[in-house]
């Protein structure tokens, strides 16, 4: 009996704390065999998606390769965006790696004498959307094909090194799992160029290799940092005992710790990540993010401002006795609500109803330990004798470089042509003169914060390339002036939502760029540089979040950026009001997700929601707020992240009050009554996964969809549940889905069978509610897809990328499909087209000749010829066009042109037609008919030219 009750007190116990396992490598290697194999195979794999931008604020840049004998040639690597490509400086890039089935990028190195490319996917930075990769990838055609060289479960790759004198000689650093330990990280080494690999450094599962760097004249002499970091989805330790700089003296072969206790570098549980640059045999700088703190400073006595750690150890005969004015700055300076008035507080406190300790608590949150623990943060250590001793170069602190988050920094560089120039960055980005004594910023106006990557000129000081969150500047007179190079669209969406204007405007919230809007038929290219005015606007700053926009008027807009900081704003009068929710003064603060969720009901667009850790309503556009919930998430855990919030919300057309709110930690709630009551209906799902999307069903109330993300655990995993029931009971719809965390879902608004899903590796439809999937790849590469919307009226879709902007695919086809209709020929309905005189006609000598163009979308069951044939409507052939037709979707441009047959037909009908400059005949204004013939099948549209 007790070796029962043990027995079920450990199965208990473990299920109580066990996390979700982490995807294995023969897993994901199952992964990518089956995404490639669903494309090849896909019956959409030929609807075309378009990039529609944004390319004006970019995205974050991981790394560099130039060619120092032509440094206008050079490769970019985005974190979540792909390589890309410039032979002109920056001027125009092209994608290397979009025939791969990764955007996540962490490393890059090119053997220029070869044009041999290696990728080391998977970003090193640590942030929260630091994408794993799948290994090594190896180009030697410059990228028109690649091999995967292993190394597939080390997720981050930081560095790859080339011996210049043995190609096949290659030393590689690789972090390991960002979420969950694991035994592939270290560095490894290959003398057959990639076909077999050593690992010659290893500290523990928890600390991987963040930084090598060699001596530029001895390829033998490297060093090597260890980073050890443990990441949850509560809490990051960016910090440990497996913090330390290796030094190997045989080109990686062995390595030899020379961080040691006593020789002047920090170590132990406060040493951070860490930066590397060689300069020769005897001289390498380091920089560290140093997580020991501060010494703290003593109070001024006589200092006139209150703090919020004063309040902590104050009784309340303490606190009535303080000076009103005093106590009012105090409050009105850190944000407390109106009502909080000196006297009023005071009053309070009188009765007991608060205590002096409340006023700090009310202004810390989650995110406090985060941002206000004191770090020592950033340091510059020198050693001159190859690493044996480490002096700091610098006194005191460098202030407002890292602030409390320097995972997400952690380089240094040096001058190839004077050894006391280096350079370090952080959110600005600092160069100093005298070997790290003193620093000076070279940030600029059109430079983005927060930088990642920088390549010196060996052969020209002040010729910098320097990568940011906002892309690639380049500068020739050392960071006095910079050129602001965002060619490529690579932005990273959170978000993405529409408007019902004309045309019709895309809005999203993007990582570290705000939230922009522009119009879905903009076009991407230069001329915005002539005219001044990018078709896109900047309508927020900060790390853009939710979009809702008022469908009584676009000019209302509700949207902010990260820890639920939200606005309502009114861009016709450029007004701006923050909106946030706050609690009261004794109760535990709101907790905040960093993609706080918000909603406009369809109901009534003055109504608005939004998720803390509890569910709140506004009645009137924000400007006052009730909680309609509990906390419907388990309370949070102990750490430095938000933890324990609202991830997704939803409120059903059918009803009122039909609310659904899920969280972080796995949770996800009901109410039918606006609040009143709710009920979990989460306990048969996978514990303790993100919830990222529940969506009450458009077309049967009882309906709902749910998406549970484990990449906050390395579990990369694909659920996705319906529920028919309003969630009593669920049924899996992943399928046949490739394992990759999923972010969102969204049914058709039209077709009830059709359903969209956006994972870390793609997107795909559903025609049957789930019970397959079809991948949609016709110019979208394997990127990350957070979210996506379709705007009803011109039936698009439209993606919201995390690297790669926006994409739109016309959907219409999609929409006419079910499983009943899979057998059948079907052309989608065919947008009319307005006929000019210029068709065929070009502006001048120069110009490329203007020809119109009607893309007919058909879906066909099976491959083979197929006819399309243009008709009068009374019945008379005008064009016939014989084509091959693939299973599936197809897509057939129209030139709108006439046969000759065509012409005289129309002629006899005193219909009399003008030979173009391109001595072609085109349809007069009228209405036709286009048809689609495959063996015995037909399928008819309307097409009017007006």
């Amino acid at each position: 009996m007790k070796h029962s009750l043990l027995l079920l007190f450990s199965f208990l116990f473990i299920s109580a704390f066990s996390q979700q396992p982490a995807t294995s490598k023969a897993e994901l290697e199952k992964a990518l065999q089956q995404k490639e194999q669903l494309s090849k195979n896909s019956l959409v794999k030929n609807l075309p998606f378009k990039n529609i931008g944004p390319t004006v604020m970019s995205g974050r840049i991981v790394d560099f390769a130039v060619n120092p004998n032509n440094p206008i040639e050079f490769y970019a690597g985005y974190a979540s965006g792909g390589v890309w490509y410039t032979n002109n400086n920056g001027i125009s890039f092209t994608p290397v790696i979009d025939n791969t089935v990764t955007q996540n990028v962490g490393s890059l190195a090119v053997d220029w004498k070869t044009g041999t490319i290696w990728v080391g996917t998977g970003e090193v930075n640590a942030s929260r959307s630091s994408y794993a990769g799948i290994g090594l990838l190896k180009s030697t055609d410059k990228g028109k094909t690649w091999q995967n060289m292993g190394l597939k479960d080390s997720h981050h790759i930081s560095k790859i090194l080339i011996n210049p004198a043995n190609s096949d000689e290659v030393v590689v650093s690789a972090v390991g799992h960002l979420y969950s330990t694991n035994e592939e990280r270290g560095v490894y080494k290959t003398v057959d160029g990639g076909k077999t690999w050593n690992k010659t450094l290893f500290v523990n599962d928890e600390s991987g290799i963040i930084e090598m760097d060699r001596d530029p004249n001895n390829f033998d002499l490297i060093y090597a940092s260890s980073w050890e970091k443990d990441r949850k989805a509560w809490n990051f330790t960016g910090s440990g005992e497996g913090s330390a700089i290796y030094k190997s003296t045989d080109g990686g072969d062995s390595w030899k710790k020379v961080s040691v206790s006593g020789s002047g570098f920090p170590t132990g549980e406060g040493a951070g990540r860490i930066g590397l640059a060689v300069v020769d045999e005897n001289i390498v700088y380091a920089v560290i993010d140093n997580q020991d703190h501060r010494e703290k400073k003593k109070m001024e006595t006589n200092s006139d401002a209150l703090t919020k750690g004063v309040f902590k150890e104050m009784s309340a005969s303490e606190f009535l006795a303080l000076d009103n004015d005093k106590l009012k700055k105090f409050l009105r300076a850190n944000g407390f609500q109106e009502k909080y008035k000196a006297e009023n507080v005071k009053n309070m406190v009188r009765s007991g109803s608060v205590k002096p300790a409340d006023l700090a608590k009310y202004l810390e949150d989650a995110n406090t330990q985060l941002f206000d623990t004191p770090v020592i943060g950033a340091e510059v250590y020198k050693s001159t004798n190859g690493g044996k001793s480490w002096k700091k170069t610098h006194e005191g602190y460098i202030n407002d470089l890292y602030y409390s988050y320097g995972y997400y920094f952690g380089k240094i560089h040096v001058d190839p042509s004077n050894s006391d120039k280096i350079y370090i960055y952080g959110v600005p980005i600092l160069k100093s003169a005298d070997g790290g004594k003193t620093f000076e910023s070279i940030s600029a106006e059109n430079v983005h914060a927060d930088h990642h990557a920088l390549w010196i000129n060996p052969k020209k000081s002040g010729h910098l390339i320097d990568g940011n969150d906002g892309g690639v500047n380049i500068s020739y007179d050392d960071g006095k002036t910079w050129i602001k190079n965002n060619a490529p669209a690579v932005g990273q969406f959170y978000t993405v939502n529409v408007d019902n204007e004309e045309p019709y405007n895309v809005y999203g919230g993007l990582q570290d760029n705000g939230v922009w809007v522009g119009p879905h038929n903009a076009k991407i290219d230069y001329g915005w540089q002539q005219s001044g005015q990018n078709p896109y606007e900047s309508i927020m700053g900060g790390d853009g979040m939710h979009v809702q926009i008022d469908n009584r008027n676009s000019n209302i807009v509700y949207t902010g950026f990260q820890f639920g900081n939200y606005f309502r704003l009114n861009r016709e009068t450029e007004e701006q009001t923050y909106i946030q929710p706050k609690h009261e003064l004794g109760e535990s603060p709101y907790r905040f997700n960093w993609q706080t969720p918000i909603l406009l009901s369809p109901h009534n667009q003055d109504i608005l929601y939004l998720g803390g850790n509890k569910l709140m309503r506004s009645m009137n556009q924000g400007d006052d707020w009730e909680a309609i919930s509990g906390d419907l998430t388990k309370s949070g855990k102990p750490g430095n992240v938000a933890y324990g919030t609202l991830t997704s919300i939803s409120e059903s057309p059918f009803t009122f009050g039909l609310l659904y709110a899920g969280s972080d930690d796995g949770m996800l709630h009901i109410s039918k009554n606006a609040g009143g009551n709710w009920m979990d209906v989460s306990k048969s799902f996978p514990k303790d996964l993100w919830v990222s999307r529940v969506i009450a069903s458009k077309h049967k109330k009882e309906r709902v969809y749910a998406t549970l993300n484990g990449y906050r655990w390395d579990d990369f995993k694909t659920y996705a549940y319906v529920s028919e029931n309003y969630g009593q009971t669920w049924k899996d719809i992943s399928s046949n889905l490739p394992a990759s965390p999923v972010n969102v879902i969204k049914e058709d608004p039209e077709n009830e069978n059709v359903l969209y899903i956006g994972t870390d590796n793609g997107a795909y439809v559903s025609f049957n509610q789930g019970e397959s999937w079809e991948a949609f790849s016709e110019g979208l590469p394997s990127v990350a897809v957070h979210d996506l919307v379709i705007q009803e009226r011109e039936k698009d879709l439209i993606l919201g990328t995390h690297g790669r902007s926006f994409y739109l695919a016309d959907v219409t086809l999609l929409q006419q499909m079910n499983a009943e209709k899979m057998s059948d020929l079907i052309l989608a309905e065919i947008e009319p087209i307005r006929a000019s005189r210029r068709w065929g006609s070009k502006y001048g000598e120069w110009y490329d000749v203007i020809e119109p163009s009607v893309n007919l979308h058909f879906y066909s069951p099976s491959k083979g010829k197929g006819v399309i044939t243009i008709e009068t409507e009374e019945g008379k052939q005008l064009q016939n066009l014989n084509i091959d037709v693939v299973k599936g979707i197809n897509v057939v441009e129209y030139d709108a042109s006439v046969s000759e047959k065509g012409r005289k037909t129309l002629e006899k009908n005193d219909v009399e037609l003008n030979k173009a400059d391109n001595d072609t005949y085109y349809l007069p204004k009228g209405m036709y008919n286009v048809i689609i013939t495959k063996n015995a099948a037909k399928s008819s549209q309307k097409l009017e030219v007006k």
